[in-house]
């Protein structure tokens, strides 16, 4: 089986706290019904939904992360290297996603802008400090060059 391609089926998010996490991915659309959500007495610790696409986003608690996960040694300070990306039915539809979030007290990265590859797109902070890419179908007429780098 050394050919086979691996296929990303799951995105992995550890929370520092499970009902801020829970309230942005709510507020941002995601379909989080109360059962999907493993609880003990010491609180949250899990959370799978799958996508419309069969996508699996899991949100882990700390705690969880330490016990699966050896290597874990702490949670990052601060910032985020990977954007984490939501598809949005129209360009008015990422508009007002951003502004109901940030309206909502959530942290605005990048205002919605006509993205030189034809789309809307944005970029909010979840509460954990994770970019969260808000983005319209992609509209050729709509693309422009791309940015001198």
């Amino acid at each position: 089986m050394p050919d086979a391609q691996p296929v990303l089926d799951q995105l992995n998010l550890v929370v520092r706290d499970m009902d801020a996490a829970l309230a942005f991915y709510r507020r941002l659309g995601l379909r989080i019904p109360d059962n999907a959500i493993w609880r003990t007495q010491s609180g949250a610790h899990h959370v799978e939904v799958v996508m419309p696409n069969g996508l699996h986003l899991e949100l882990d608690s700390i705690e969880l992360a330490r016990s699966y996960n050896a290597g874990w040694q702490k949670p990052p300070t601060a910032g985020s290297r990977s954007i984490v990306g939501f598809s949005l039915p129209s360009r008015e539809a990422v508009d007002e996603r951003y502004a109901e979030l940030t309206s909502a007290g959530y942290r605005g990265r990048r205002p919605p802008v006509d993205a030189f590859w034809g789309a809307r797109y944005a970029v909010i902070e979840d509460p954990d400090g994770n970019h969260v890419g808000l983005m319209s179908p992609k509209d050729p007429a709509r693309r422009s060059a791309p940015p001198q780098l």
